[in-house]
Order: C-alpha cells, then sequence, then structure tokens
C-alpha cells in the first residue's frame, strides 16, 4: 500500500483533491487516486432512487417471507445486482458489491434503519466484477475483484466527495490468479480480514471439475482455495486447499478460527451431493475438492484417483444444489440468546435441479466447543411455491444494533430483518 495512504487519518476529507494535479486517463485512474491526484472525472455519481414502484413492489413481495415469530423483515434499500456487504465499524454505512461493474455506497444519515441514499461508490475507477468487499477494523475498505485487489482508506468519506476517492493498489490488475484462469464461471470472490490481521480471500475455479492436468498450476496459485496475504499483498499463501467455489467466509469470534461456505459439483443429480459449511481452524488443510464433489461424495472424474491424506469433510452438509453464499456468525444483541455465536447464511438457490431449491436464509448454533447444532430454516418465501424466484439470497451481514441485513441480486434489494419491538 502506498505509505501515505497508511499514515491516512481516517477523518481525512477530500479536500487534497483542489489543489491535486488535473486530468490522468482513464486506464490510468487507480495510479492516480493512489497519488492523491484528480481524474478530470465531474460526472456526478450514479444514485439509486429509494423511493417509486419499485420500492413499493419490493415491500409488497416481503408479506410472503416467513421468519420465526417475533421477527419482521422490511426493505433497507433498493440497490441493483446486491451481492456481498460490508458495513463500516463506526458509521454503518454499507458497500455494496456486484458481479458487475458497480460498487454501491448506502447511508442510513438518519438512523431510521432504512437507507437514506444509494450512490455509486469510486465512480472514476472501472471496476471488473467487484463481488468481494470487506473491512479492516481501523476502516479501510478492500474491494476484491475478479484479478485486482484495491483498498479504499475512509471510503465512507471519501466517497461522499465524488467519483475521485483514496485508493490504494494491493494486488495489481491480472495478479490474483493467472489470466489464463479468468473466466465468467466462479470469478465472484469474497473477502474478510482474519484476528491475524491478514486479507483473507476465496478463489474459485473456472471448471465444475478441473481437468487433471490444470489441478497442480489450479493450486500452486490459490485457485480452488482460501489465500490471505498481509493487507499491503506481502506474504500471500494458500491457506485452505481443495475448496471448489467458496463464496462466504467469517471468522468465529470465540475461538478466531475461519469458516466457509462452499458450492459443490453440478450434474450428478438432484440430491447429490451436498452443500457445504466448513471449518479451517489451521492452515494447509485440504477440504476433499476434486475428489470429492461435496461431502463424502466422489466425483465421477476423480474416482479412481487417490485423494490426499487427511481431507476434511464438511460440518454441516445443506441441501444440494441450495448454492450457500455469503455468512457470517451472529454477535448482536437483539435477536434471542439461542442466535448468540451461531452461523447465518444466504442460499441463492438452485438452478438446474429438477425442483428448485435454496433463495432462504440457514440459520446454524455453534456451540462453545466449535461443534455443531441442527441447521434449520430462517427466512424463506423467495421460492414461490410455483418455482419462480422472487428473490434470490446473497449475503448476510449484521448491522451495529443486531439486525440483520439480507442482499438479493436478483430482485436488486437489501432487506433488514429486525426481532421484538425494534424497528
Amino acid at each position: 500500500m502506498n505509505a501515505t495512504l497508511k499514515l491516512l487519518p481516517l477523518a481525512v476529507t477530500a479536500a487534497w483533491l483542489a489543489a491535486a494535479p488535473a486530468a490522468h486517463a482513464a486506464q490510468d485512474n487507480v495510479t492516480a487516486l493512489s497519488n492523491f491526484q484528480q481524474t478530470g472525472n465531474t460526472a456526478p455519481a450514479e444514485q439509486v432512487p429509494q423511493t417509486g414502484a419499485r420500492a413499493d413492489a419490493l415491500r409488497q413481495n416481503l408479506k410472503a417471507i416467513k421468519l420465526p415469530p417475533g421477527f419482521r423483515i422490511d426493505l433497507y434499500a433498493v440497490v441493483p445486482d446486491a451481492r456481498h456487504m460490508a458495513i463500516e465499524p463506526s458509521t454503518g454505512v454499507v458497500f455494496v458489491g456486484t458481479r458487475k461493474a458497480r460498487v454501491w455506497q448506502v447511508t442510513d444519515r438518519t438512523k431510521r434503519r432504512v437507507a437514506d441514499d444509494v450512490v455509486a461508490f469510486a465512480s472514476s475507477v472501472t471496476f471488473k466484477v467487484p463481488n468481494g468487499v470487506c473491512f479492516s477494523p481501523d476502516g479501510v475498505l478492500y474491494i476484491v475483484e475478479q484479478n485486482r485487489v484495491l483498498a479504499f482508506p475512509a471510503a465512507q468519506f471519501f466517497g461522499e466527495g465524488g467519483p475521485d476517492v483514496a485508493a490504494a493498489v494491493v494486488v495489481p490488475q491480472g495478479k490474483l490468479i493467472p489470466t489464463k484462469f479468468e473466466s465468467f464461471n466462479h470469478g465472484a470472490r469474497a473477502c474478510r480480514i482474519g484476528p491475524d490481521k491478514k486479507l483473507y480471500i476465496a478463489l474459485g475455479q473456472p471448471w465444475n471439475v478441473p481437468p487433471k492436468d490444470q489441478l497442480a498450476e489450479l493450486d500452486r496459485n490459490g485457485l480452488a482455495g482460501i489465500i490471505r496475504m498481509d493487507q499491503d499483498g506481502k506474504n500471500r499463501e494458500t491457506y485452505a486447499h481443495g475448496v471448489r467455489n467458496s463464496v462466504g467466509l467469517d471468522f468465529n469470534p470465540k475461538d478466531k478460527t475461519l469458516w466457509f461456505t462452499d458450492n459443490q459439483v453440478d450434474g450428478m443429480g438432484d440430491d447429490i451431493p451436498p452443500g457445504e459449511l466448513n471449518h479451517a481452524p489451521q492452515a494447509g488443510q485440504n477440504f476433499g475438492f476434486p475428489w470429492y464433489g461435496g461431502g463424502h461424495v466422489r466425483t465421477a472424474e476423480y474416482k479412481d484417483s487417490t485423494p490426499p491424506a487427511g481431507v476434511v469433510f464438511p460440518q454441516v452438509e445443506y441441501a444440494a444444489h441450495a448454492a450457500d453464499l455469503g455468512m457470517s456468525f451472529y454477535t448482536g444483541k437483539m435477536f434471542p440468546d439461542r442466535y448468540q455465536g451461531g452461523i447465518f447464511a444466504a442460499e441463492h438457490g438452485s438452478w438446474n435441479r429438477t425442483k428448485p431449491i435454496g433463495a432462504r436464509i440457514v440459520f446454524t448454533p455453534v456451540n462453545d466447543d466449535g461443534s455443531v447444532g441442527q441447521t434449520e430454516v430462517f427466512a424463506e418465501g423467495w421460492l414461490a411455491p410455483d418455482g419462480e424466484y422472487m428473490g434470490r439470497p446473497v449475503d448476510v451481514q449484521q448491522l451495529q444494533d443486531g439486525s440483520l441485513l439480507v442482499s438479493d441480486d436478483y430482485a436488486g434489494a437489501i432487506y433488514r430483518i429486525s426481532y421484538g419491538s425494534s424497528k
């Protein structure tokens, strides 16, 4: 990271822009921004209306969502293509990634627990699949694209100033994965800052099941795995191997260990293989892919190959093809005690199952010793009885008040789940 940005106070404003040199070529915008220079972009950031027919229709659809007694769900924001979310620790501003070319900044200015503004963040930057968003404890926003990682200090304040924001390159374009492995398939990343202050990134691989002659190179580069690195991009290593396509990870606040979801192999049948919730308490473990398609189910392509020694099987086997994505541990105080320390996970919904399944939020209790209880459906109704999707949940993250945000890239929305008299 640029040394200047390391020293940047989080309360800094965008005043430096007025004195910065003007006009850099569009392809050089990140370099300019990392040097506190203007890009010459004066176009106002795209804004998303929060009232009108679309918002009304989304609220109407939420009447079909079923929750446990005492819970309610409301529309928090209209956010096109909403995928993974990162909530800024001090202000509660929500940054939302997409699988397209936008990152959205969602601001609840009045603390009514509904968005006042939704605007495009850092519109001077040309993003490519900026799905992965996560904050460090000291307020640096990391955006993990398909093949690049950027850092934005004080993003919630710089984003208010217009299209130019302070930025730093953590991993340059084309250096997160070999460019030959770039694909429209499994290119959406997820990220977290770990208790060790390192940046963790889940890297999917581009096949349903990779060819055997590609496996060694995939593993060398951390694809089909989870990598970690210092927050400035140095000291990269592969933390977890044998992961097909994880798009959700979080650390248990009790013991600081990593958990993650994993999407499993398609085309093996309606009811196999199961989706996975995995626990990775230490570096170097192998979670079985591609020798296993999910759970203990062997793939046809690798059934005659010997799996690595010591394969770690999932803590939870989710329903087959439900497409388990974003997840988070619940640490708030709003929900009843039984939810404390457990995992909420979003199931995006199946795409090639004879009878669709998923489009819901599930909850798994996690005990003090790291063992798990029975997984249960917590919120459902985005999949209509006739098999039509009304929405497809992607991520679940907790607001400071203990309520839960749910993103939906199909309907283009973020919902808020609260409990009791809290609103």
